[in-house]
């Protein structure tokens, strides 16, 4: 128990945690299937199957959502088959939503298919454990990781250990299943924020640390070692630079932030905790902070539990002390700067990979959707094609990787490049867009099906000279991160002419990559059937947007 539950009456949600821990739904999970979700208790419907990724939607009664973990992103062709064909059971209630956060979200599952759904997760080594509520969220990486020649990291197996030490290699883990709150964990490992660190409750982001003979949490690895320092290894990655021969060699790291979150009630980027750590300590410290969180954080009030608001009432110094306590080692200051010294990038198009004759290739998908026959035709080109590997970005996008030279002409004749563009519209590449009142109940405004609409008709009026990066959040809980755009939407409803409309709050200001920082409101309440206008002035004013007609004129 916290220390702040201990002297305050505790919130509906600890309260049903306190009496049945949510990971004990797993073995009830036949039952519900035989029972049907109308029979169910409320709590174990509404809440606690999302300790498996099972999700009530009230907009879709019956129709539940579930969310897998994917680890930096990345599943293979098999395994995207197997997701397809759950899909595809569902006809035209199922689809599936390529997150924020590199993963999916797949729709209209009925909870009397889960045990065979499990089972054919289980079979191809996917796992949906720990994936909601107040668990960790699927932990983000660098989306070419491996493949990027200008890495400074690869993050693929660090990310992979976290998942392994936070869910018990996917079979669950009650250590971790019951934190105050949501958490969001980040490894950025190239030069331009791809994993949008600042939003992050804990991340890591590259940095050298000139030589001192001195490194890292537990070094020496003997008797006075944390015990979470001893329980990792080095990840054996071949883009992990290895260490110095030589004391005064720089040394590769990371520094660490903390405390980044979007909420209704607050959003926050993350700070620097002041503190370094090798790649090999990086399991440790989040196990150390999770702990920490675990153990300390607020959990009176649901509206002020995230990290942030325990860092707020410590103070970052006492926080930094307790990680320290329970790692057993003394953190090391933050080296002087850190790496991300890069403009970020979406990853759309083809690209050369560090494995000479190979190439990657982003292709956009729009808003993240994605239907049983595009899952199953996305599985093929990256067998056909590539080595059958998949991964996703932040911005809702695919990468196919291991494409090779041989081969890259013909991949980029394929009908699939057809809807699935390398060379969108320069709003249209950099679109996101949340759920929305399709099938979420907290979102006050439709919004996938609007945002791409809105976008087509922009595209057709105007031209641009660089991509405007436009997000749209159906709700302050901001899962379509507006606070990170050029131009932020988060929906409203607002009044107009005596009626209740649909609306938006602008966001502007937003910058991902160097020198990240967070976008504030600027207008309240545009209704969404005026909205076109009011975003055609702020792309002109603001981002070098030029109406067609006159372009044409200015080039005659």
């Amino acid at each position: 128990m916290t220390d702040t539950a201990t002297t305050t009456s505790l919130n509906k949600f600890e309260k049903f945690k306190a009496q049945k821990d949510g990971l004990a739904i797993r073995d009830e999970i036949e039952k519900f299937a035989a029972l049907g979700w109308e029979a169910m208790d409320e709590i174990d419907r509404d809440h606690r199957l999302k300790w498996v990724g099972v999700f009530f939607r009230p907009v879709t009664p019956g129709k539940f959502m579930m969310r897998l973990r994917m680890p930096n992103g990345i599943l293979s062709s098999n395994q995207m088959r197997v997701l397809a064909q759950v899909v595809q059971r569902y006809g035209d209630d199922g689809c599936a939503d390529i997150t924020t956060r590199q993963n999916i979200q797949l729709r209209g599952i009925r909870i009397e298919d889960l045990p065979d759904i499990f089972n054919r997760f289980h079979a191809v080594g996917l796992t949906t454990v720990q994936s909601g509520m107040d668990n960790v969220r699927n932990i983000t990486g660098d989306p070419v990781a491996g493949l990027d020649a200008d890495e400074l990291y690869d993050t693929r197996e660090l990310v992979q250990q976290i998942q392994d030490m936070l869910t018990n290699k996917g079979e669950g883990n009650p250590e971790f299943s019951n934190l105050p709150r949501k958490f969001n964990i980040a490894i950025a490992g190239g030069r331009d924020n791809s994993v949008h660190a600042e939003i992050n409750d804990l991340a890591f982001v590259p940095a050298f640390k000139e030589g001192s003979g001195e490194w890292g949490v537990g070094s020496g690895g003997d008797e006075g070692a944390g015990e979470a320092s001893k329980q990792i290894s080095s990840p054996s990655s071949p883009s992990s630079p290895s260490s110095p021969s030589s004391p005064s060699s720089p040394v590769f790291g990371f520094n660490i932030l903390v405390g980044g979150f979007f909420s209704a009630k607050r959003c926050e980027a993350a700070i620097p905790l002041n503190a370094w750590v090798l790649p090999e300590d990086v399991v440790a410290v989040c196990r150390a902070v999770l702990e920490v969180f675990r153990d300390h954080g607020l959990r009176a009030n649901r509206q002020k539990s995230r990290l942030m608001w325990l860092i707020d009432e410590w103070g970052l110094e006492k926080f930094r002390v307790e990680v320290e306590s329970r790692l057993g080692e003394l953190l090391l200051p933050a080296a002087a700067k850190d790496e991300i010294d890069w403009e970020k990038r979406d990853h759309i198009g083809v690209y050369k990979q560090k494995q000479p004759g190979f190439n990657y290739v982003g292709l956009h998908i729009p808003v993240g959707r994605l239907y049983a026959g595009d899952m199953f035709e996305i599985a093929r080109i990256a067998e056909v094609y590539g080595s059958g590997e998949i991964r996703f970005t932040v911005e809702q996008n695919i990468v196919i990787p291991n494409i090779s030279d041989s081969r890259l002409a013909t991949f980029l004749t394929d009908p699939l490049l057809e809807r699935f563009s390398i060379d969108p519209g320069l709003l249209t590449r950099s679109l996101v867009s949340c759920t929305g009142a399709q099938f979420c109940n907290f979102a006050l405004i439709e919004t996938k099906n609007r945002a791409l609409a809105m976008i087509k008709a922009l595209e057709e009026d105007l031209t641009f000279t660089n991509p405007v990066r436009i997000h749209w959040t159906g709700c302050p809980n901001s899962c379509g991160q507006p606070q990170v755009a050029d131009i932020g939407l988060m929906g409203t409803k607002t009044r107009k002419n005596g009626k209740t409309l649909e609306g938006v709050d602008i966001y502007m200001g937003g910058k991902v990559g160097k020198d990240a920082h967070l976008g504030t409101c600027v207008t309240k309440g545009i209704p969404c059937e005026d909205l076109q206008p009011v975003l055609q002035d702020l792309l002109i004013k603001h981002f070098g947007a030029k109406l067609k007609q006159e372009a044409i004129l200015v080039s005659k």
